[in-house]
C-alpha cells in the first residue's frame, strides 16, 4: 500500500528523501519482474534461470529503453523517470491499475493522470434534451464531439447537426460547413474554441482521437494553426453570438455549457435567445422543423397497366 507520505511526495526535496525514493522504486521494479514469466509477457522460454522471473534485459526489450539504463534504474542510480517511460515499464510489467498508479508515486511522488473512460449520453440527459423543445440543445465532450442533440438543434442547425461531417463542433466551425456560415462573431467564437480544445488537451493529452482532431484542423484550416500555435487557453463556458440563419435571418443568442454530472467530462450546451425577436425566431423554426417531421412521406405514384 502507499504511505500519505509516498503519495504526497513529503521529503523528495532533500537529498536522503531522493534516495530512499529509488531504492523503493528499485526494490518494487524487482520485486514486479520476478513474479513474471517468460510465457507471461509473450517471449520464448529458453529454460531454467538461476532466478525466478523475467531477465532485466527482457523487461527493458519490452519497454524499449536502454538495458543499460534499466539495470541502473533497478539500482537506484537513476534520477526521476518520465511519465511516458513509467507508462511503458508498466506495461511490460503487466501492472495492475494499483500497482501503475503506486509506480508513479514512489518514481515520481505524484500518481499518474487519470485514464478518460468514454461514456454514452444517460438516459436522463436525453429527456434533459427533448424535455426543452424550444431551446436548442446538444451534448460535447472533451473533444467537442456532438453526443446528442433535441429537436430545437437539428431545426436551428440544420438536419445534418451532429452526424456525419457534423458530428464535431470545431470541424463545423473550422471546415467549410453552413453552421461556419452562420457565425457572425466568428472569430471570437473560433478562437474561444480553439482555448477549449488546448486546455481539454491538457487533461486528455494522451487521447489519439483528440490528437487526430487537432492534427486534421492544423492541416486544413490556416485559422486553426495560426491561433493554436499561440497558445490561447480558454474555458469559457458562456455568452452570448449573432447566428445569420437563411430562414429567420439575424438573431442574437445566449450559450451556457453545463458540466454534465457521472465524471464523463461531457457538458450541456443550450442555446437560448437574447432577446424576443431571437425569441420568436426560435419559435417559428421548431415550429416549422415539427411540421416538417409530421408531414408523412410522400409515395411516387403506383401505375396499374
Amino acid at each position: 500500500m502507499t504511505t500519505g507520505a509516498a503519495a504526497s511526495g513529503d521529503g523528495t526535496g532533500t537529498a536522503g528523501g531522493r534516495a530512499r525514493g529509488r531504492a523503493e522504486l528499485a526494490a518494487f521494479l524487482r520485486a514486479m519482474r520476478a513474479r513474471l514469466r517468460p510465457e507471461d509477457v509473450g517471449l520464448p522460454d529458453t529454460g531454467r534461470r538461476r532466478t525466478p522471473g523475467l531477465r532485466r534485459q527482457e523487461v527493458a526489450q519490452l519497454a524499449a529503453v536502454s538495458i543499460d539504463w534499466y539495470i541502473r534504474l533497478e539500482q537506484g542510480r537513476v534520477g526521476m523517470p518520465g511519465t511516458a517511460v513509467l507508462d511503458a515499464l508498466a506495461q511490460a510489467l503487466r501492472l495492475s491499475p494499483a500497482e501503475h498508479r503506486h509506480l508513479h508515486i514512489v518514481a515520481r511522488g505524484q500518481a499518474p493522470a487519470a485514464a478518460h473512460t468514454p461514456a454514452r449520453v444517460g438516459g436522463s440527459l436525453r429527456v434533459l434534451l427533448d424535455g426543452m423543445p424550444l431551446l436548442p440543445a446538444y451534448v460535447l465532450d472533451f473533444r467537442l464531439d456532438i453526443l446528442a442533440h433535441n429537436a430545437a438543434a437539428e431545426a436551428l442547425f440544420g438536419p445534418d447537426f451532429g452526424s456525419g461531417d457534423a458530428d464535431n463542433l470545431a470541424r463545423v466551425l473550422f471546415l467549410a460547413t453552413p453552421i461556419r456560415a452562420m457565425q457572425l462573431d466568428w472569430v471570437r467564437v473560433a478562437r474561444e474554441t480553439v482555448g477549449n480544445l488546448r486546455a481539454n488537451l491538457a487533461r486528455h493529452r494522451d487521447d489519439p482521437r483528440l490528437r487526430a482532431l487537432i492534427a486534421e484542423l492544423r492541416e486544413h484550416s490556416p485559422e486553426f494553426a495560426g491561433w493554436w500555435a499561440d497558445h490561447t487557453v480558454k474555458e469559457r463556458g458562456h455568452g452570448s453570438k449573432r447566428l445569420l440563419h437563411p430562414v429567420v435571418g439575424e438573431l442574437a443568442v445566449c450559450y451556457d455549457a453545463l458540466a454534465a454530472p457521472g465524471g464523463a467530462d461531457q457538458h450541456i450546451v443550450a442555446v437560448t435567445p437574447a432577446d424576443p425577436p431571437a425569441e420568436r425566431a426560435l419559435r417559428t423554426l421548431v415550429a416549422e422543423h415539427s411540421a416538417a417531421l409530421a408531414r408523412p412521406a410522400t409515395r411516387p405514384a403506383v401505375v396499374v397497366a
